[in-house]
């Protein structure tokens, strides 16, 4: 199976042993990892839920633009939250990023993400 990196500085660059994205196979398929609130032009998070939840939704923008997509060509995302009661705003924002039919997905509540994060989301695309 054939395996390409996928990198772009337009997201916060990898902060452990992966990559921002793989794309498999044909090409057509790319897991992208998971992106938390990191600004990848601080590699610092942003404050507060509302702005971590823009901040991921930018990051997997950027991977997905540099993937050779867009977010909706995103068919599953998952999505983790320190706290599930943030799950309303998650649905609010991530309506001005995608439209209709949207992916499949996932919401799980977690004890702790990487940084101190309160949100992380991690997505498959097809292009």
């Amino acid at each position: 199976m054939k395996k390409q990196t996928i990198q772009t500085a337009d997201a916060p660059q990898a902060i452990g042993t992966y990559s921002q994205a793989i794309r498999v196979g044909t090409g057509d398929t790319v897991y992208i990892s998971g992106q938390i609130g990191l600004d990848p032009s601080t590699m610092q998070m942003v404050s507060g839920i509302e702005a971590q939840i823009q901040q991921v939704f930018l990051n997997l923008k950027a991977v997905t633009t540099a993937s050779g997509g867009i977010l909706g060509d995103i068919v599953k995302l998952n999505i983790y939250l320190t706290d599930l009661d943030d799950f309303a705003m998650v649905n609010k924002i991530m309506a001005s990023y995608f439209d209709q039919p949207y992916p499949a997905r996932a919401a799980v509540g977690v004890a702790a993400l990487p940084r101190g994060a309160l949100v992380e989301m991690d997505a498959v695309m097809v292009l």
